[in-house]
């Protein structure tokens, strides 16, 4: 459609005016106008439309716009908010909105207008995209995520009409990702105005219970929280420290996590209300500090110092707990004006305070620097849901603090472990890790760090991730660059095999001559395939088998299917050769190769059960044995009957560790009071190992009855 101003609806003219006024305070009369012309745009464009309330659909962009100019956000951001549906809503074309507002405006129209016409497996999937997208467009312009944020308190304080069932659903993504982002940014007032809507929607009895005993001792405590900021303004003001001192309340959602993570009753809560001291400098918080400690109590432990290490939105303030004269816990917050300023309006205090320089800014520093991490690790993300995945981990507010060796700071999400810590420093670092120094003593990658600790990382050239790693890592950072680092080897690892296989299948038809260019080429043109390698990934992994590709590259051949050579296992071919669960080959055993589908080949001993496949499909087995030079550990699993002694268990896994032996899993089942059958899952490098281990357990006949390895 054209655009066009129309006739406008009189009811959103009154609040486009009342707009107009409140905007006249910080902005220049011509951008109130350009403001004006973007609401008879949407207004036109939206005509005929409502919301579910009834109410005329453009009543709710001009609340947006509202919103965003109560922070002071700039003209182009509101013009943006009062045309944010008109993409997704309407007839308007992107060309049209370029051409009358501007391509940053429309950039940011587009950034926060959901993806159309594009089909997902799920919704869920379709959800995480539009996530994704969004994201993309805040990492050019952090304004988007300022109207989307807006967009979504909006809605939160108007989904009255909705069913429940849409509130609750609504309610879970604003608390699990709307909330969290304005946390990471530094919107602090609107971060918990989403987590108090949210949470009012999910647990209405919860939410309800606990903002009654907040307004009950509202009222007793809030002629205390008068005496004490006076009294403090008053001993202050004698040290000739400017202050400005007010009470402030803790959000419902708030009380509410902290009652749950720390298993605690609400009586026990000693930070409901806290005293904020707001002075001019730096160097003032501290020795505010000084004169809150003189006048009050400090409990032990008790003291956060965000100034000197400020949290990973940019927030910096000193937080400590005391005792008041009745002996009750209460907080006190003290922090500079710019402290404050930040704290308050976070990236938004870019625009509201004309600070465009970002080292003025810390939350705008924090958020770009945030933001260009995940999209550091978007490209190999994958599908939108798992970069979603990774989204919700770097949204982790609590944070632990960590060193390196040459003493700088590395923050984490809590929960956080060595392996995190590698990869933060380094991809390559993580991606060669074999194991960390933690306060200058060896542990293992999977420890998890404290707030402290120093952590130095120990690499070596020929360590790579395992599928193993991704169960001890929660960053967002390390669990795509450990998923993109096994893919890339799986893929290579089952290019190398395929074209070990094919070349075996080759030989069993009489093919031994190289394949010519023009052979392959046309192979590929009748399977549609890419490339050469991405046949031999496919033979690899199991996709296809490899004598039905050597047939299909000789269709007019006539087979007679001869005996070669079987193919040698080494123990060290990488991720596509698989030991088979169900029967633990070691070297020494009769083994028989199976083709798998995503798992490549699959080693099985030649006495396993399983393999009475072998007959029903004989094509997808392999004659397979081990290479003279096999190397590695294998498991195996042993039963060990045994008499009910005291300290048994300890002397066989003393005796196994012994013979040079880890055990990897064991558990115990006693059968009659008297006797237990003792399972193990141990490490070994050949059936000659495993007959060692087994001849030393043997030796303990006084507590030992039978000792035999699982057959299969």
């Amino acid at each position: 459609m054209a655009i066009a101003p129309t006739a406008t609806v009189p009811e959103s003219r009154i609040l486009i005016d009342d707009l107009g006024k409140y905007l006249s305070e910080y902005l220049a009369p011509q951008e109130i106008e350009q403001i004006d012309e973007a609401y008879l745009v949407g207004a036109a464009a939206h005509d005929g439309q409502n919301r579910k309330s009834g109410e005329p659909y453009i009543f709710h962009p001009i609340a947006v716009a509202r919103i965003l100019a109560e922070i002071r956000l700039d003209s182009r951001s509101l013009m943006a908010a009062i045309l944010h549906d008109v993409l997704e809503d309407t007839d308007i074309t992107r060309d049209e909105l370029a051409n009358k507002f501007g391509e940053d405006v429309v950039n940011m129209v587009e950034g926060v207008t959901k993806i159309g016409q594009v089909e997902f497996d799920s919704k869920e999937q379709a959800e995480a995209e539009n996530f994704r997208k969004m994201l993309l467009a805040m990492s050019k312009d952090i304004r988007v995520i300022l109207i989307k944020l807006a967009d979504r308190l909006h809605n939160m304080r108007t989904m009255e009409s909705m069913p429940t069932d849409k509130q609750q659903r609504i309610s879970k993504q604003t608390l699990d990702i709307y909330a969290a982002i304005a946390t990471r940014i530094g919107m602090h007032a609107w971060a918990q105005e989403l987590e108090d809507l949210s949470f009012r929607y999910l647990y209405p009895k919860r939410y309800k219970a606990i903002s009654d005993e907040v307004k009950k001792i509202s009222r007793n405590r809030k002629k205390m929280i008068e005496q004490v900021s006076q009294s403090l303004r008053d001993s202050l003001f004698d040290k000739g420290i400017s202050t400005e001192v007010f009470g402030r309340e803790k959000n419902v959602y708030s009380i509410y996590r902290k009652m749950q993570q720390k298993r605690l009753h609400f009586s026990d809560l000693g930070d409901i209300y806290a005293i904020r001291v707001i002075v001019e400098t730096r160097e003032d918080c501290y020795r505010a500090l000084g004169v809150v400690h003189d006048n009050y109590k400090p409990v032990h432990g008790k003291f956060k110092d965000y100034i000197a290490i400020p949290k990973s939105n940019g927030y910096q303030s000193l937080h400590s707990q005391v005792l008041d004269r009745l002996g009750q816990l209460m907080e006190v917050q003290i922090r500079s004006r710019d402290m404050h300023r930040i704290a308050e309006t976070g990236v938004a205090s870019h625009w509201a305070y004309k600070t465009h320089n970002s080292e003025e800014n810390p939350p705008q520093q924090v958020a770009q620097q945030w933001l260009m991490e995940l999209l550091e690790i978007q490209p190999q993300a994958g599908t939108p849901t798992e970069f979603l995945e990774h989204l919700k981990t770097d949204l982790f507010t609590d944070q632990v603090y960590v060193f390196t060796p040459k003493g700088e700071i590395l923050k984490l999400p809590k929960g956080a472990t060595a392996l995190d810590f590698a990869y933060a420093v380094h991809t390559g670092v993580g991606n060669h890790c074999v194991g960390a120094k933690v306060d200058r003593e060896m542990v293992p990658l999977h420890t998890v760090l404290v707030s402290g600790n120093q952590v130095e990382i120990v690499t070596a050239k020929s360590s790579h991730p395992t599928p193993s790693w991704l169960n001890f890592c929660i960053t967002g950072k390390a669990r795509t660059n450990i998923r993109n680092n096994l893919k890339n080897r799986r893929e290579k690892d089952a290019a190398k095999l395929g074209r070990q296989l094919l070349n075996v299948s080759l030989q069993q038809i009489g093919q031994n001559q190289r394949l010519s260019t023009n052979k392959k080429m046309w192979l590929l043109d009748n399977l549609k395939l890419a490339d050469w390698n991405e046949l031999l990934e496919d033979i690899g992994t199991g996709k296809r088998l490899p004598m039905m590709v050597a047939r299909q590259l000789f269709p007019d051949g006539e087979y007679v299917i001869k005996d070669t050579q079987p193919l040698p296992i080494h123990g060290a071919e990488g991720l596509m050769i698989t030991y088979a669960r169900c029967c633990l080959p070691i070297p020494g055993d009769a083994i028989i190769g199976h083709f798998s589908a995503e798992r490549g080949l699959v080693i099985h001993r030649g006495i396993c059960p399983n393999i009475v496949e072998q007959e029903k499909h004989p094509e997808n087995w392999l004659s397979v044995e081990w290479s003279k030079r096999v190397s590695g550990d294998f498991s195996v699993d042993m039963r060990i009957d045994t008499k009910d002694r005291p300290g048994v268990l300890a002397r066989l896994a003393t005796t196994i560790a012994e013979q040079d032996s880890n055990i990897n899993n064991v558990s115990v089942e006693s059968k009659d009071g008297r006797h237990s059958v003792m399972r193990f899952t141990i490490s070994v490098k050949s059936r000659i190992h495993l007959a060692a281990i087994l001849r030393e357990l043997r030796k303990q006949k006084k507590s030992i009855l039978h000792v035999s390895r699982r057959i299969g």
